[in-house]
């Protein structure tokens, strides 16, 4: 039986939520399946949430939230990209562009002017395909208990609307990381 690929892109969809066992679904079981654990870190969930379905099974998933922060001196927001991922039989199809695409198109319409997100420095390359920039600055996160660390994992940006001039300052996230 040979392997039949649809010659049409598959479609990223709004998620009415997404569960540990979406997760799962794309990923497999396992206890780090982002490979952050050992940042140590405690990270927020995402409100909303894109997926791609491919015959009837979860296959790749973006989530989002809106996160105050400071950029310089300057007090704003950002749209936080997290929790990207892509089922490992169906990586190198494009899947990740198209979620990661489409949950920008939403948050090109939630206000801020900066989406976020953090990765492993493997990724890097994948997101800067993607139109994304590395940030060199430092970027702060708060963790439980008041305490403020420095976000071990490397930190991208890309402009969702405006003046597409990267983001050179440090960054303060005045929240757990998304």
């Amino acid at each position: 039986m040979s392997d039949h690929r649809s010659p049409v892109a598959p479609d990223a969809v709004r998620l009415p939520q997404y569960t540990k066992t979406d997760q799962e679904e794309i990923l497999g079981p396992g206890d780090d399946p982002f490979g952050v654990a050992s940042a140590g870190l405690t990270w927020l969930p995402k409100e909303d949430h894109f997926g791609i379905r491919h015959e009837g099974r979860l296959v790749a998933h973006a989530g989002l939230l809106r996160l105050p922060v400071a950029i310089g001196d300057i007090r704003t927001e950002v749209v936080g990209v997290g929790g990207v991922a892509v089922a490992p039989g169906m990586q190198g199809r494009g899947l990740a562009r198209l979620v990661v695409a489409a949950a920008l198109a939403h948050a090109r319409g939630m206000g801020p002017r900066h989406a976020l997100l953090f990765c492993r420095p493997p990724l890097v390359a994948l997101y800067q395909r993607l139109g994304w920039h590395l940030l060199e600055k430092d970027v702060l996160v708060e963790q439980p208990e008041g305490r403020l660390v420095t976000m071990p994992l490397r930190t991208m940006t890309t402009t969702l609307h405006g003046d597409p001039r990267e983001v050179c300052e440090p960054v303060r996230l005045f929240s757990l990381p998304m």
